[in-house]
């Protein structure tokens, strides 16, 4: 089970850059690995933490599909910054805000739930 983050500022999403198991280097949102005796919401609000060093202080689920959930974030506090020392961010090569008519970076696991976030938030 996933849990991952939608982080809307203005007109950009925060993005996580890294290395995927197929192989690919792609952008995700922030997520990751729902851990045992931990809810989804947990796990997105730790898994936030952990990649971007923000602190989510609301959020509500949007969309969940085969296992996979996806918060909107409504509320946070903090700066962006990429704990390298932290083990579980080998795979993340850099955190950073897009646009959102950059998103063309954005690949095919990651697209789809994008146009539904879209069409929910009317954007």
């Amino acid at each position: 089970m996933i849990a991952q983050a939608v982080i809307l500022q203005n007109d950009s999403l925060l993005m996580v850059r890294q290395y995927v198991q197929r192989g690919d280097i792609v952008w995700n949102f922030p997520g990751g690995g729902i851990e045992i005796n931990e809810t989804p919401e947990m796990a997105c609000i730790r898994e936030v933490k952990e990649e971007t060093g923000i602190e989510v202080k609301g959020l509500y689920l949007i969309h969940e599909q085969n296992e996979k959930y996806t918060y909107l974030i409504t509320k946070f506090e903090g700066q962006i910054k990429l704990d390298k020392d932290n083990k579980d961010n080998e795979d993340i090569i850099e955190v950073k805000w897009i646009s959102q008519k950059g998103i063309n970076y954005l690949d095919s696991y990651t697209k789809p739930i994008m146009d539904i976030v879209s069409k929910k938030l009317e954007l």
